[in-house]
């Protein structure tokens, strides 16, 4: 493992930890493995459900999510119908189960048109006994892809969280980005799910684009602030591989993220908003999270569809993953085609012993939940943290993390550079797995 002092000499943006391990760790299993005899002896009672579709009205230059543009007719047809084939197998493989959250991401689910979506949601909550309004539920959609019918359907369906991607409110920096779109027709998005009225709106913006400035992208967050949404995402741009923005030559990510990053947390934490996370901010109105508080590493989820990743204690699971278009029909192609049985099995992932447990045990509640809990760690894995991970004295030291006998939690500067800390915490195993891995 490196010093941590060197890496945060270099840069603050190394890698985005949303989860652990990074999904570019995935391989072949060795054999098949059974879906039942994966869950058998999980803990099925508070489950997450996650649906991906992998539809989108354009590919955004920024984007390196599993997605295809503009599909044809037949394609969204075989793969709801291939997505029920699959939520029957799992929930046959699951047994006894609770799901007590749900979310439908991308790709733009909204891409769906109205009777998909009905079709998706009629999928969900009968094979796993959703009752719209008694689970937190939550959908992605973009500007482009907002509809009242559909905004209508969604909240008949019990959705209390629309995210919507709008990156920034300056139409040449989203035409720069590769996302062309007019800011009246995000402003009239936003006005329509104002008007359906959900209980949590939360808005993505993008810091870092080509063109943009601290005054502009400040500008960006004063727009988004008219629409008072419970909460905001702050992302800083990251140019990937095989990307709109990987291809073009001579682009560079911007010195100006870390400047963008401090303005528009001073900005947030002066009006009205705490800061949750890196990128996540909440409004200090809305008082806790609705719904029962999820630990993935603990309580499981299950994803469906490509691109949806499934996460057991010992086992993470998926359909392989492209962000190329070639790659990405190929892989649609193998899953709209499949025999019913074979969705009984997880072919793709990642297993974890027991240290590489631990491990995530301690990125994903440093990052995801505010704080490790050190007394819930040992009663977990019988060992303190610093005897399995004595690095992490480091982030101590550099005051990156704040001592605490019942929380250790991220400081503001830990939380300014949680995207060097991330990485740097990763097993030499998964950093030799990403580093080795062939992006299709």
């Amino acid at each position: 493992m490196p010093a941590l002092a060197e890496m945060l000499a270099t840069t603050p943006y190394v890698a985005y930890t949303y989860s652990y391990p990074h999904k570019t760790t995935y391989r072949r299993f060795p054999e098949p493995l059974r879906l039942a005899d994966l869950w058998a002896s999980e803990q099925r009672d508070a489950l997450s459900l996650y649906i991906h579709v992998p539809f989108c009205e354009m590919r955004c230059g920024f984007c390196n999510l599993f997605t295809t543009i503009n599909p044809a007719q037949s394609l969204e047809t075989g793969y709801l119908e291939a997505l029920q084939m699959e939520a029957e197998c799992v929930r046959e493989a699951l047994g006894k189960f609770s799901v007590t959250r749900f979310a439908i991401g991308g790709g733009t689910p909204t891409y769906l048109s109205l009777e998909e979506l009905a079709r998706l949601f009629e999928v969900a909550e009968r094979l796993f006994a959703i009752k719209p309004g008694t689970v937190p539920t939550s959908i992605e959609t973009s500007p482009m892809t907002v509809e009242v019918q559909k905004l209508r359907l969604l909240k008949a369906h019990g959705v209390d969280r629309v995210s919507i991607g709008v990156q920034s409110f300056i139409e040449s920096e989203t035409r720069a980005a590769g996302r062309p779109q007019r800011t009246s027709s995000v402003e009239q998005a936003l006005e329509a799910i104002q008007q359906v009225s959900f209980p949590t709106l939360n808005i993505d913006l993008i810091y870092g684009l080509p063109g943009q400035s601290v005054a502009s992208w400040l500008q960006s967050l004063e727009i988004a602030l008219r629409y008072e949404p419970e909460e905001l995402y702050l992302y800083p741009l990251y140019i990937r591989p095989l990307t709109g923005l990987g291809r073009r030559e001579r682009v560079q990510e911007h010195d100006l993220r870390l400047a963008c990053y401090r303005a528009g947390r001073e900005l947030l934490l002066t009006r009205g908003y705490t800061q949750i996370s890196m990128r996540m901010f909440r409004a200090t109105r809305v008082h806790e999270e609705t719904g029962p508080v999820y630990c993935a590493q603990e309580d499981g989820m299950v994803g469906l569809g490509c691109g949806a990743r499934s996460y057991t204690r010992a086992y993470q699971y998926a359909s392989e993953y492209a962000v190329g278009a070639r790659g990405v029909r190929a892989i649609l192609q193998e899953y709209t085609t499949r025999p019913a049985q074979t969705f009984a099995y997880a072919y793709y992932g990642f297993s974890l012993d027991g240290e590489e447990q631990r491990r995530r045990q301690l990125i994903t509640t440093l990052f995801d939940t505010g704080g490790i809990d050190p007394a819930a760690y040992q009663r977990r894995f019988g060992s303190e943290i610093l005897a399995d991970f004595p690095a992490f004295q480091e982030l101590l030291d550099l005051k990156l993390v704040a001592p605490s006998d019942r929380l250790l939690m991220l400081t503001a500067a830990g939380l300014e550079r949680s995207d060097v800390i991330g990485p740097w915490l990763y097993s030499q195993r998964v950093q030799a797995l990403m580093e080795e891995y062939q992006l299709q």
